[in-house]
């Protein structure tokens, strides 16, 4: 069919997006840790896993110009459900840390990829009404993917372990499951996606294959020579300072025993309090924010947000000196962070949308969408080197001082004042 209504795809097109990108940011993360890997080797190795989506926009021209955007989800989604049963056959394997992360890294580049097609699907295959409507709805399913990535399959994994006491297995059935999970996704939308008549390669487009490459060339070097460049660039690195480091430890020091200065809990407890109770304060952080910048502007409520983005980072230090076994006080602080987090990342994407406005704002914003996921790698990497060398308790005292570099930044910034209102 060459139209369908956008209620059988766009929803379910989205949570496809979602579900590898947990798979490769968390839960490679978690399961790296419950299969004995020292936290340095964790941070460093899970960081490396961020440079595909660095790099996108360097690759995103070759999706337009080859085959149709279409071809590029049906394909990327069968490699991703392929590429994660592979995960799942090599975790028993004596060399499992190797293999996994070759493949992790495969299944990041094809995730990337299905990211770049399905965004610009979106915008062939719906009218700009269309894409208005269905912005709130393609961000939810994208956070349903989130909660089942991050929450019910780190709780299936926790429940495998805890019922054959064998964590190479437990994690090899819910990579099996994940695989599942994106294949039948894979055929459903080889069937079920639409084919507008828009959808083309740019090389069957009158052969304008050179002229979609020296335009790219010119986009790339207009940004950096836009009013503020340097300072918005610092800001899109340093912002999530210490975000970038806290989010590659957290889990471990969750999972850690006791006696290593962790809470000791198990990879069930994990599943719900961060993927699910984390998940739910993350998302209404993400709406109240949106309501506050929309009523009175972006540089009206910055401040607000730089403090609600780094004070509840404390309640790390708070955890790692009380060591408390309450779940209730546990997750209630990881309930806050992740409150403040999501309320002060708007403040975020909402300056990278402002910056890259202009005559070539969606390839302006691609390029900061690298930035951004730059500046969660670089530090990422050196995270777990840093606790094993400081232990839980001082590194996130480092942390908060991190937070320095989140306000000095954001003190760098010229906002108008009626960016983001009605």
């Amino acid at each position: 069919m060459r139209t369908r209504s956008p209620w059988y795809w766009v929803p379910s097109l989205y949570f496809a997006e979602g579900l590898p990108y947990v798979a490769v940011m968390i839960l490679s993360l978690v399961m790296y840790k419950r299969m004995g890997i020292s936290n340095t080797e964790v941070a460093l190795y899970t960081s490396w896993l961020n440079l595909p989506w660095v790099i996108k926009p360097l690759w995103s021209p070759f999706v337009d110009l080859l085959r149709t955007k279409r071809w590029w989800i049906v394909t990327t989604q069968l490699l991703l459900g392929a590429g994660l049963a592979g995960i799942a056959f090599t975790i028993p394997t004596s060399h499992f840390f190797q293999t996994t992360l070759a493949v992790f890294w495969l299944v990041a580049f094809s995730s990337a990829t299905h990211d770049i097609a399905a965004d610009g699907f979106y915008m062939l295959g719906l009218t700009p009404h269309q894409q208005a409507f269905f912005v709130g709805i393609r961000s939810t399913f994208y956070r349903f993917a989130t909660i089942a990535g991050q929450g019910l399959l780190i709780m299936l994994a926790g429940w495998l372990e805890e019922m054959t006491g064998r964590t190479s297995y437990a994690w090899s059935i819910t990579f099996f499951t994940l695989a599942g999970c994106l294949l039948a996704l894979w055929l459903y939308h080889s069937f079920v996606l639409p084919c507008p008549d828009q959808d083309c390669p740019s090389v069957a487009r009158q052969g304008e294959a050179r002229s979609i490459l020296t335009d790219f060339l010119l986009t790339f070097r207009s940004f950096f020579q836009k009013e503020q460049a340097l300072t918005a660039i610092l800001f899109m690195l340093l912002y999530r300072l210490p975000e970038a480091q806290l989010v590659k430890m957290g889990i471990p020091f969750l999972l850690d025993p006791v006696e290593q200065g962790g809470l000791g809990m198990t990879t069930a407890q994990i599943g719900f309090a961060q993927g699910t109770l984390g998940i739910v304060g993350l998302t209404l952080g993400g709406i109240l924010g949106g309501i506050a910048v929309a009523r009175h502007g972006l540089r009206r409520w910055l401040w607000p947000m730089v403090w609600a983005i780094s004070l509840p980072d404390i309640v790390y230090v708070y955890l790692s000196y009380a060591q408390p076994d309450n779940l209730i006080i546990v997750n209630s602080c990881i309930f806050v962070e992740q409150f403040g987090y999501g309320f002060g990342f708007t403040a975020y994407m909402l300056y990278l949308i402002y910056f890259a406005n202009g005559t070539h704002k969606t390839s302006h914003y691609a390029i900061c969408t690298a930035f951004m996921a730059l500046g969660m790698m670089l530090p990422g990497m050196i995270a777990g080197w840093m606790q094993e060398t400081l232990g839980y308790q001082l590194f996130f005292i480092w942390i908060m001082v991190c937070t320095l570099a989140t306000f000095g930044v954001t003190a760098l910034l010229k906002i108008d004042p009626e960016f983001g209102k009605k």
